[in-house]
């Protein structure tokens, strides 16, 4: 088991969570403002690291 690409699925998540937290804050309106760009920011690094990380790991099976 690759802890690499297993730790990079798990940011992706996350990231994906966020994001979609932070969009639906925004539609919704419910919260201020700045931490939905907070959330949104933490997100998008998240998503891309992850993603960053599985892309880049090999597979040594």
């Amino acid at each position: 088991m690759n802890v690499k690409r297993t730790f990079g699925t798990i940011l992706t998540i996350l990231g994906i969570i966020g994001l979609i937290y932070a969009g639906w804050g925004f539609v919704k309106h419910s919260l201020q403002s700045r931490e939905l760009v907070v959330a949104g920011i933490i997100g998008i690094i998240f998503f891309v690291s992850g993603i960053g990380l599985v892309k880049n790991t090999k597979d040594e099976s």
